[in-house]
């Protein structure tokens, strides 16, 4: 990929973080952090509602079969690590349920929330 295109595709990405976030607000989300990075990868929203913090990858994709296809178990699984450790620094959060999510930006449609998207194929710290 040229340079021109990582920039567009770094633009379109942050482009529909802030749509999902402002999605998740209307919807009674509190965000927590925006792409956040830490030693085992990013996570690009952490959300709480009542008592379930939501870890959330968002992809922009023509459709939702091609949002979830782009979620490979590998990195379904660095996210869980990431998720683990920023559970592992933010005690407060610890008793909370967990959950992955999907949000899909589709072209010409509000964004999709699919909670519960995929659950980790290992047990770490809680989740």
């Amino acid at each position: 990929m040229s340079r021109s295109g990582r920039v567009a595709a770094e633009r379109r990405g942050h482009e529909g973080e802030w749509l999902a976030s402002v999605w998740l607000r209307l919807k009674g989300y509190q965000i927590l952090a925006r792409r956040l990075r830490t030693p085992f990868g990013e996570i690009d929203l952490i959300a709480r509602k009542r008592r379930t913090i939501a870890f959330l990858e968002v992809k922009a994709r023509t459709d939702l079969d091609a949002a979830f296809s782009s979620v490979s178990l590998t990195a379904q699984n660095r996210i869980a690590r990431a998720a683990s450790h920023w559970l592992a620094r933010n005690g407060a959060h610890q008793t909370h349920e967990t959950r992955f999510d999907l949000i899909a930006i589709l072209p010409r449609r509000l964004p999709v929330h699919v909670r519960e998207a995929w659950r980790p194929d290992f047990a770490a710290g809680g989740l």
